[in-house]
């Protein structure tokens, strides 16, 4: 809960507080002053950063613990929050990296400790995981709201630090509750030797001072902004995708049926990564339109602008149940994995075409309806039930033996990818303004569900009867 409480109130402010000019009155203050794209391709690579971290994370808890990674991390998130809410530039960018880290440990562990709490046969397994889901949404609910309010209407750097708070009452919950954890997330899967441990040391002060002297080196010498150095990012991301899946075809012990379903999890991965590029816009694209062409006015009092992120989990709580009393009725009738890919490629299309009457308007200096966005946010949600939970189930059916957990660390991976893709191609903006935009992405993405739905036949049978 308090983890989504971070990303999602990050989600809420980050690119109001990125667009706001650096004289911004006051409350909430001056922000960085950068345009809607730049904005948008820093919050991709933030996005990124998220879903990236965590193939590092998971080999440390490897090594560790799960249990000392969740602990940790929870340190980590806190102590990125308190960084960004120094108002200092070079600590706000800090910050965000420190939280990221964190948040690359806390991940992939503390899944795998709720699964920890239950034998495997046990039948409350469903039931433990149904309350993880709603601590998720939870979270992702509340942080709008509170974080949202801080920081649009009071200082952004409150809404920074209040994030951390919320981390620390996580973190003392979870310090309380450690006994009744038994033995959960104790033993360590893959130990470390001492020399593993000091070569590891040794690894990562020396990847830190290449990512500094880059740095150093792409703003000095190359005059690079931070804006341009999410272009690069977004290359690395690409990169560490394309080896993952080099090593994923390369190992020794594959068989032709399992080849067939790597190739059969490449399309759905470049099918997720075309949906997270949209989808994760929500906290960009659409809260940078709804910041300047959205009427925000409820009569009584005017709607924070970062309210609206609450919307998609209000939907996920309702809707998600739905979905699955649906699949379970359906049973073998339901829609195949693949289809169900290609009807949320086209949803999130939808979804962006949604938004071009309104673009029309703010063209014309007029103000859109709340609704608009509402209506984009349901699409999405739909669009997302399609996808997500399918995707990770599809994945521990197609996954060889023995190579479970990397194939779930590529699965979020294309969060990741799609999330730097995505911050890229907001730069469009700037060329064929909001209704082009709208509407070239919004049609370029029914485009490619059409064309995925051409493949559709030949994925079937590559995945070998997983359905």
């Amino acid at each position: 809960m308090w983890e989504r409480f971070s990303y999602y109130g990050m989600r809420a402010i980050l690119v109001l507080y990125l667009i706001t000019p650096p004289d911004g009155a006051s409350p909430p203050g001056g922000g960085l002053g950068f345009s809607d794209a730049e904005s948008a391709a820093i919050y991709g690579t933030y996005a990124s950063l998220i879903y990236l971290l965590p193939l590092l994370g998971g080999w440390v808890a490897d090594r560790t613990g799960p249990r000392r990674a969740v602990l940790f991390g929870g340190i980590v998130i806190a102590a990125g929050h308190f960084v960004m809410a120094v108002p200092v530039e070079a600590l706000f960018w800090t910050g965000l990296l420190v939280i990221a880290v964190g948040t690359g440990l806390l991940k992939p562990s503390v899944s795998a400790m709720v699964g920890g709490l239950y034998a495997p046969d046990d039948t409350r397994r469903d039931g433990g995981f149904s309350i993880f889901y709603v601590g998720i949404n939870l979270g992702a609910l509340i942080a709008p709201l509170i974080v949202g309010y801080l920081g649009e209407d009071i200082n952004w750097h409150m809404g920074f630090a209040v994030a951390g708070v919320g981390r620390l009452i996580g973190l003392a919950q979870y310090l309380a509750g450690y006994r009744g954890l038994g033995s959960v997330g104790l033993a360590v899967p893959n130990p470390a030797s001492p020399p593993e441990r000091r070569r590891a040391g040794i690894q990562g002060i020396a990847g830190l001072l290449i990512v500094v002297v880059v740095l150093a080196v792409a703003f000095g010498v190359f005059g690079m902004g931070i804006a341009d150095i999410t272009v690069l990012f977004t290359f690395v991301v690409i990169g560490i995708a394309i080896f993952c899946f080099w090593r994923l075809f390369k190992q020794p012990q594959l068989t032709p049926v399992d080849r067939d379903r790597l190739w059969a999890f490449l399309y759905l991965f470049l099918a997720a990564v075309v949906f997270w590029a949209i989808y994760d816009q929500g906290g960009s694209t659409i809260n940078e339109f709804a910041e300047q062409y959205t009427d925000m006015d409820a009569g009584v009092f005017t709607i924070p602008i970062s309210w609206l992120q609450s919307i998609n989990p209000v939907f996920i709580i309702i809707f998600a149940p739905i979905f699955a009393v649906l699949w379970t009725k359906l049973g073998s009738r339901a829609p195949s994995t693949p289809i169900r890919f290609a009807m949320a490629i086209f949803g999130v299309g939808i979804s962006l075409l949604i938004m071009v009457l309104a673009a029309m308007q703010a063209e014309n200096s007029e103000k859109s309806a709340i609704w608009w966005i509402v209506a984009v946010f349901l699409t999405q949600t739909w669009s997302e039930l399609l996808l997500s939970p399918n995707g990770l189930s599809v994945t521990t059916k197609l996954a060889p033996a023995g190579l479970l957990s990397q194939m779930l660390a590529v699965w979020f991976l294309a969060t990741a990818v799609g999330d730097s893709v995505g911050g890229q191609l907001v730069r469009l903006i700037d060329v064929v303004g909001w209704t082009g935009y709208f509407v070239v992405c919004g049609l370029g993405t029914i485009v490619l569900a059409g064309l995925f739905l051409l493949v559709v036949p030949k994925l079937k049978k590559l995945m070998d009867g997983v359905h």
